[in-house]
């Protein structure tokens, strides 16, 4: 017998999954998560290829957003509009993960909101306030609908994804912290990490942020020759999971947080240059928070970016720039971070993460599970 389950399949930004209904799916977190393996990997065993199921057999191509009107109390100037929770399938292990969430899926909530009914697109464009459940952080999501209908075609660009399209404005409110607690989770702006120096930080994304000369690197070696390097696999997965202790996650073995972020000088005209660890294969370009993150590094004095030894390309001036747009770069292209922030009793208080990002329907339907 099998279940069939209404589906939308978006890509947000540089990653893409399947969205559904919160009301479509059991109320069991168990049984939920079974749903979920079925529909996008076939099989509750872990199948690397998803032969049996809607995933792309990647990590960027196997999330899945659910997605409800919100019920949380009051946030911020007013009520959040939408509930939105991410599941991370992890690829062929036949689990899932929600202890982290995604700005790239992220960017599609508010059009699948629309396309599915749950709320009315207004002229000439429809904002929304989202609850993001899995750190409880909110972000007012801005697309464009002029006559009340989703505006597909545009001139903005995020590398790593072909073409251009409508823009669509993420701005972070509550993200500080989210999920460690702090800015600065361990106290610190650098700690050494098994004789590395390392800055952990979360402003969205749990992520450690390390130098690549650090690791005998240049910081621009591409995805392939990183995965190949198995010694310094084993030695930042050394460090991620006394990291995680630190950053007051647990035992992150099983974990898809912290991330980890090697950083060198930038090669075309950016701020700083990343290669993402996310946390066992390196990132085709960066997360949405993952940039966040490092962008918030850059502006917190005495990070390993922003030290006397730091890579960045330029100082700022934290005294005075207090709205700042910074181009991190990743292997893809680059991503730009604009940054509200002050600086009170020497601590550095965000108040606003702003990206752009894009999205696309790809298709609905059922999905049907055994």
């Amino acid at each position: 017998m099998q279940t069939a389950i209404p589906f939308m399949q978006l890509r947000g930004g540089s990653s893409k999954g399947l969205f559904f209904k919160a009301e479509d799916l059991p109320t069991d977190e168990n049984e939920r998560n079974r749903w979920l393996l079925l529909a996008m990997e076939g099989t509750t065993e872990g199948d690397p290829r998803q032969i049996d199921g809607l995933g792309g057999a990647t990590s960027l191509t196997s999330k899945v957003a659910i997605v409800s009107k919100s019920i949380t109390p009051e946030a911020g100037c007013r009520p959040a509009d939408l509930d939105y929770l991410f599941v991370q399938v992890v690829v062929g292990k036949g689990k899932v993960s929600t202890t982290q969430t995604c700005g790239n899926i992220l960017a599609g909530i508010v059009p699948f909101a629309i396309e599915s009914g749950m709320i009315e697109a207004t002229h000439p464009v429809t904002s929304a306030r989202i609850n993001i459940v899995n750190t409880g952080g909110i972000c007012e999501v801005v697309v464009q609908t002029p006559n009340g209908q989703i505006e597909t075609q545009g001139n903005a660009k995020v590398d790593g994804v072909s073409g251009t399209a409508a823009p669509i404005i993420c701005n972070y409110l509550e993200t500080v912290g989210s999920t460690c607690g702090a800015l600065l989770p361990t106290g610190h702006a650098k700690d050494v990490i098994d004789g590395v120096e390392a800055t952990c930080i979360d402003n969205g994304m749990p992520i450690v942020i390390m130098r690549a000369q650090d690791f005998g690197l240049v910081g621009n070696e591409t995805k392939e020759v990183l995965e190949a390097n198995e010694p310094l696999r084993q030695q930042i997965e050394a460090i991620r999971l006394k990291a995680g202790h630190l950053m007051n996650l647990g035992d992150v073995k099983d974990q898809t947080i912290p991330k980890m972020c090697l950083v060198s000088p930038p090669e075309n005209g950016g701020v700083v240059n990343t290669r993402m660890f996310i946390p066992h294969v390196v990132h085709e370009a960066i997360g949405v928070l993952a940039a966040v993150s490092v962008a918030t590094a850059c502006v917190v004095p005495d990070t390993v970016i922003n030290d006397e030894r730091g890579v960045m390309s330029y100082k700022l001036n934290t005294l005075n720039d207090m709205h700042t747009s910074l181009s991190v770069e990743h292997p893809s292209g680059e991503f730009t971070v604009n940054l509200e922030y002050e600086l009170v009793d020497n601590q550095i208080i965000v108040y606003k993460s702003g990206v752009i990002r894009t999205a696309r329907l790809l298709s609905k339907g059922e999905v049907f599970i055994s």
